[in-house]
C-alpha cells in the first residue's frame, strides 16, 4: 500500500513537472525566437524589404487588408508575443526552422506556405495574425 502511495505521488510530481516545463519552456522559447527574429530583421534591413514586398504584391495586400475592420476583442491573441507562442506550439521550433530554410532556398511558394499555415491554425488565429501584420505594416 505504501509503495502504491509513493508511486502515485511520484507520478503526480512528474506530471506537474512535465506540464511546467512544457508551459514555461514554450514561453521562454517563443520569447527568445521573437526577440532574435525581430533583432535580425531590423539589423539586416529585411523588415523594410518585407514591408515593401507586401505593399507591392496585390495578393498579399488583399490578404492583410481584410484585417483593418476586425473586432480585436474576438481574437484569440492580439500581440506579436502571444502570436509567437501559438505558432511555436502549433508548428514547433523545428517546423519553423524547416519552413524558414525552405523559404530561403526558394523551395516553397506563397500558396504552399498559406496552405500549410491554414492546415495548422484555426481561422480565428489566422485572422489574428492578419491583424498583427496589418498593425505592424501601418504602425497602428
Amino acid at each position: 500500500m505504501k509503495f502504491i502511495k509513493w508511486l502515485l505521488i511520484i507520478i503526480i510530481l512528474l506530471g506537474g513537472l512535465g506540464y511546467g516545463v512544457y508551459h514555461f519552456g514554450t514561453k521562454i522559447a517563443s520569447d527568445k525566437i521573437m526577440e532574435a527574429l525581430v533583432t535580425e530583421l531590423e539589423n539586416s534591413g529585411e523588415m523594410e524589404n518585407i514591408k515593401r514586398a507586401i505593399e507591392n504584391d496585390p495578393e498579399l495586400q488583399a490578404f492583410i487588408n481584410g484585417a483593418a475592420s476586425v473586432d480585436e476583442s474576438t481574437l484569440p491573441f492580439t500581440t506579436k508575443e502571444e502570436a509567437t507562442k501559438v505558432i511555436v506550439k502549433k508548428f514547433g521550433i523545428s517546423g519553423i526552422k524547416d519552413l524558414q530554410s525552405r523559404v530561403k532556398e526558394g523551395q516553397v511558394s506563397k500558396e504552399e506556405i498559406l496552405q500549410e499555415v491554414a492546415g495548422k491554425l484555426t481561422e480565428e488565429e489566422i485572422t489574428a495574425l492578419k491583424v498583427i501584420a496589418y498593425k505592424e505594416l501601418y504602425n497602428k
